[in-house]
């Protein structure tokens, strides 16, 4: 807390620069002494040397994120080349080798489904500002072009308030692949792990899919624009055949889970309305979802998402930087224009909360009122002999 106060003094109390009498009193002697000149070119050349430059707050803010980065960095290289056992711990064995071991092998294809903000989204065409970005993520990765040109970049990500696409001129989609949602941005893993685990018992590329899609869009417009409910039915009827006629396993994370089961329903609905395939499609190629932090009630913090984009990781970072985010000292207006960006997303609308008092409660009651939570276990008396 005393480095976000000092943080905020430097931001906004303008520093003072104190001169001693004889420092003072040598710049004098100086102006004094020096020969008057005949031209500015010799004016400029004998000038006298001035003492280090003022920082300003930009500057803090630059050297405080410099050292961050590089604390970072340095941890993170320490953490992946030096080897465990060099500090006496022991490497756990992983999950996909310990199965391997076991004599586990892939069986059924396997499907995952990214959840929202986690799948990676890439320039096709754009605006004049954006020259060079060219199938360059936008949305993911290094996020370098939120730095380079922030306003140039939310112009990007931002829908048409009316139809809920693309804005004219501007083509955004999401990466394709296995590689559209397995880090979201550098040491952020999301689906990483699970893949590398996948493939160390047999899953490649054949039997393993990323279900990428353009998260912004409400899930119907997914379809409209992209065709991606069409194109994730092709690939799940094509992964059945070439695998032997097995049944898919699909895995959806968060937002994604409801994102696949609006397809449950749009694939056997009339071609007129949605995939056209029947009521026995799903029993025919699923074999199991299982879905991973699933938001079939909402999420809570998608209202004050809404209202002020302030969830609660966002919250957290305007607690720290308020004096850089909602002042003019980097010539924008973060929030506002965040704000300006993140209500055109139609998939927000599907992440709110959902049942009402019953499942939420109110003002004076809460669900779990009168239930006790019994923290420790207690062995039972059996056990013990």
């Amino acid at each position: 807390m005393a480095l976000i106060v000092r943080f905020r003094k430097l931001c906004f109390v303008e520093p003072v620069r104190f001169q001693s009498y004889e420092s003072q009193k040598c710049e004098k002697k100086e102006e004094i002494v020096a020969p008057p000149t005949k031209n500015g070119l010799e004016i400029n050349n004998k000038k006298t040397k001035r003492g280090p430059r003022e920082l300003s707050c930009i500057d803090y803010c630059c050297w405080m994120i410099g050292y961050m980065c590089t604390i970072w960095w340095l941890l993170f290289f320490l953490y992946h080349c030096l080897p465990a056992t060099l500090l006496g711990f022991q490497v756990p064995e992983s999950p996909g080798t310990r199965l391997k071991r076991e004599g586990l092998i892939a069986q059924h294809p396997v499907v995952l489904v990214p959840g929202f903000v986690t799948g990676g989204l890439e320039l096709w065409e754009g605006k004049p500002c954006a020259e060079g970005l060219f199938r360059k993520r936008l949305w993911g990765g290094t996020f370098s072009e939120m730095f380079k040109r922030p306003l140039c970049w939310l112009d990007h990500l931002i829908l048409h308030n009316e139809t809920g696409l693309d804005p004219p001129g501007v083509r955004v989609r999401a990466v394709p692949g296995l590689a559209a949602a397995d880090y979201f941005a550098s040491g952020y893993i999301v689906w990483a792990v699970l893949i590398e685990n996948l493939a160390k018992i047999g899953y490649e590329g054949k039997n393993l899919f990323m279900a990428a899609y353009d998260w912004r869009l409400s899930f119907q417009n997914t379809e409209i624009r992209d065709q991606a409910l069409t194109r994730l039915k092709s690939k799940i009827e094509l992964m059945y055949v070439t695998n032997g006629y097995k049944k898919v396993v699909v895995v959806p994370h968060s937002m994604g889970a409801i994102y696949f089961l609006h397809f449950l329903k749009w694939v056997e609905l009339s071609p007129l309305m949605g995939g056209g395939s029947g009521p026995g499609w799903c029993s025919k190629h699923i074999k199991a979802i299982m879905n991973i932090g699933p938001t079939f009630l909402g999420s809570p913090k998608m209202v004050t998402s809404i209202l002020t984009t302030e969830g609660k990781d966002v919250a957290r970072f305007r607690a720290m930087l308020s004096g850089v985010l909602d002042s003019e000292l980097l010539g924008i207006q973060t929030v506002e224009h965040v704000l300006r960006v993140s209500r055109t997303w139609d998939s927000t609308v599907s992440l709110l909360p959902k049942g009402g008092e019953t499942i939420w409660g109110n003002l004076d009651w809460f669900p779990e009122e009168g239930q006790v939570c019994v923290c420790s276990k207690e062995i039972p008396a059996n056990l013990d002999k």
